[in-house]
């Protein structure tokens, strides 16, 4: 991403995870009730017409509900994670992430470190300031600044209070797939060996498939993402993910693909809507 600017992806998740809270309740795969606070208006109805054209439906609409099951999987994973006692958690690249400030159970009760460029960083407290008010911000909540592609977790998360005594969950959503994998590596090689045991990470990540025709959108997108610097490279062969990771340290892998997604989420009046199977989500334990 361009080192001055806030995120465009960040942007762009926050949108739709704001754009499924316009359904009703039973309806809503996630629920994140700040996600438009982070955004200007004109955004969200450009996101909203956007989506509602026909090639979005036609062609991106397996990824807008990736987008939204994903959260809704790392919510539900969270959660099971405070059931079994987690003292820490770190979310890397966490954008316009809500889970600190909607989340009560995390509130004063475990270490929450919020992992970001500085430039996504910068322009996010401004806006937790207006949502929350200036003395609103939670005492458990540490913001750390960090460029995955130039710096490293090692080098930056243990100066700002980070213990590797204590059960940790990392949430790493939406970022593996923008970095190359020494990047990559680096990051789960500081979560394997400098994590307390029974400590867990959950990412995101695209799976390797044949490059298809490009057409004339997809030429486009390929545009805006060289723009803003927010270039898709890392991937994972389908069916590697647990090799990957245990040979990286980690045990206890699950994958979770988009047909697993659309199995446990989309019920009832969802049963419809789609959920690509071009990324997926891996579990790992320390």
């Amino acid at each position: 991403m361009r080192p001055e600017r806030s995120s465009l992806t960040a942007m762009s998740t926050a949108a739709v995870r704001a754009l499924e809270m316009e359904g009703s309740p039973e309806e809503r795969i996630c629920s994140d009730s700040l996600a438009r606070q982070f955004l200007p208006g004109w955004y969200c109805s450009f996101m909203k017409r956007l989506t509602a054209t026909r090639y979005a439906q036609q062609h991106a609409a397996g990824d807008l509900g990736f987008i939204v099951a994903r959260c809704r999987y790392m919510d539900d994973l969270l959660s099971d994670e405070l059931d079994q006692g987690i003292q820490q958690l770190a979310i890397l690249g966490a954008g316009y992430d809500s889970r600190a400030y909607r989340i009560d159970r995390l509130k004063d009760k475990v270490k929450v470190f919020e992992v970001d460029h500085p430039a996504t960083q910068k322009n996010k407290l401004a806006k937790l300031k207006n949502i929350l008010g200036q003395d609103g911000l939670p005492n458990n909540v540490t913001f750390v600044s960090v460029d995955f592609t130039r710096e490293t977790l090692g080098t930056c998360l243990p100066v700002h209070g980070y213990s590797e005594q204590l059960k940790t969950l990392f949430i790493w959503e939406g970022v593996t797939m923008y970095l190359d994998l020494p990047s990559v590596d680096d990051t789960l090689a500081f979560i394997a060996h400098h994590s307390a045991p029974g400590s867990l990470i959950v990412f995101d990540y695209m799976c390797k498939k044949p490059v298809l025709q490009q057409d004339a959108a997809f030429l486009f997108v390929s545009f805006l993402r060289k723009f803003s610097k927010e270039e898709r490279n890392f991937q994972i062969e389908a069916g590697q993910i647990e090799p990957f990771l245990a040979s990286r340290g980690f045990h206890k892998v699950h994958n979770v693909t988009g047909e697993d997604l659309h199995a446990r989420y989309f019920v009832g009046r969802n049963a419809e809507r789609k959920v690509t199977s071009d990324y997926a989500i891996a579990v790992g334990r320390v």
